[in-house]
């Protein structure tokens, strides 16, 4: 169906939803497919509670009702109607992608630019070919500024999603060893993340350069980069300053102090101000928003739990995230430090050795005790009784009770799966 065609059923409805459990009065439904799904078995059940229309790509449904609308690909038509309502206004979008940080540094430049602008943000991890469609949907004639996370895991899915959100400007947090199943390898990683790169050239966008990252630089073809980072030649210079539990920053004579822990997260802040600066946010008004600023649940949050500390970063892991994480607290200042670290997952072939290189980092004189939970992890070498292993979360919390740990430091990371925030409620 031409996306304007849909664009006019979509004007009549109250917005659109994908689950026809939570749809509310007047909106459109989507019937998405998925491995163990399909959502055309739900349409008419939609239409029962309160759907307006709905869209399906099962032609046996066409004609069960006048509010089905049939369309070839019901998928490729959420997509088709959220590009052509994302052309419809002068919003700008910004578009984040890399391996590590995307969901941090969204939220990063989404409290910073909301000091001026009237802002929208992916909603949680809604990154990606369905995700994305429907945070374009957010936009309207009030919205200014648009900022849209896209995650990958293989080649050609950061082009799609440029070409449905149409950034005005975009960057890549970094290019790490994540989703390595999928891209094939490192290299893999690289050519897929910098397609975001490649559509702003294309299409006179701007590029967020991280003057510090040779990967970025060398993948950079554009004219349009607005570079950031700590070398001299960098249209915005940032001088850092490492203190206990936040982030200092020093550019152009401005002071910037931010409540995030991890050295590692000094780009995503650096990136963050750089666009604030770059859309002429004030610099006072910059600090209010990087001290509102507040993460996503499990991401590098700083939890006093008894006499203990606990520094939480566990959505998501990956080879390059958790050793930056280890390193981070092995050069802390902190005392009486503790690591539960939880499996990584969707590494494919280089599963095994990844875990493996994890464990042999690990300089055992630098932490009190390394707990591995996972079943990965625990089929890996450990040659010390220093290292505990657990194959579930489920199995540590019954033999290990964080708070019986006095004015301990415990870094908790793992991949989402895993569950290891568990262990502080258990």
């Amino acid at each position: 169906m031409d996306p304007k065609k849909l664009y006019s059923l979509f004007s009549t409805s109250t917005g659109v939803s994908i689950d026809s459990r939570k749809i509310d009065k007047n909106q459109m439904f989507f019937s998405l497919r998925g491995n163990n799904f399909d959502g055309n078995k739900f349409a008419l059940e939609a239409i029962k509670n309160g759907a307006k229309f709905s869209i399906v790509d099962d032609k046996r449904l066409e004609g069960k009702d006048d509010r089905i609308v049939y369309v070839n690909d019901s998928l490729k038509a959420l997509q088709d109607l959220s590009n052509y309502h994302r052309s419809l206004f002068d919003t700008k979008v910004i578009g984040i992608t890399g391996s590590n940080g995307k969901t941090t540094t969204k939220n990063l430049i989404y409290s910073i630019l909301s000091q001026s602008y009237n802002v929208i943000k992916t909603k949680g991890n809604l990154n990606n070919h369905i995700g994305v469609p429907l945070s374009l949907l957010d936009i309207n004639e009030n919205i200014d500024i648009a900022v849209i996370e896209m995650g990958a895991n293989h080649i050609g899915e950061i082009k799609a999603l440029c070409e449905i959100a149409m950034p005005d400007f975009g960057l890549i947090t970094n290019y790490g060893h994540a989703h390595l199943e999928g891209f094939g390898g490192f290299e893999g990683v690289i050519k897929g993340k910098s397609e975001m790169f490649e559509y702003l050239t294309q299409n006179y966008g701007n590029i967020i350069l991280n003057n510090d990252d040779k990967i970025q630089i060398k993948n950079c073809k554009g004219d349009l980069a607005i570079t950031f980072g700590q070398k001299k030649d960098s249209e915005f210079v940032f001088k850092y300053k490492k203190e206990q539990n936040f982030l200092s920053f020093e550019n152009n004579g401005d002071n910037f102090r931010c409540e995030i822990y991890g050295d590692y997260n000094f780009t995503n802040v650096a990136a963050s101000i750089t666009i604030g600066k770059f859309l002429d946010v004030s610099s006072s008004d910059i600090q209010k928003g990087l001290i509102s600023f507040k993460n996503d649940s499990n991401r590098s949050e700083v939890i006093d739990y008894g006499s203990n500390k606990i520094y939480l970063d566990a959505y998501n892991a990956n080879p390059t995230s958790m050793t930056a994480a280890i390193s981070n607290f092995e050069n802390s200042t902190t005392k009486n430090k503790i690591l539960i670290l939880g499996d990584m997952y969707e590494l494919g072939e280089f599963s095994k050795i990844e875990h493996q290189n994890i464990i042999d980092s690990i300089d055992r004189k630098d932490f009190l005790k390394v707990y591995l939970v996972g079943d990965i992890f625990y089929n890996c070498i450990t040659k010390s009784k220093y290292f505990e292993k657990f194959k579930s979360t489920e199995e540590m919390s019954k033999s290990v009770i964080l708070k019986d740990f006095k004015s301990t430091n415990i870094l908790i990371k793992g991949s989402r799966s895993i569950g290891l925030e568990k262990l502080i409620t258990s």
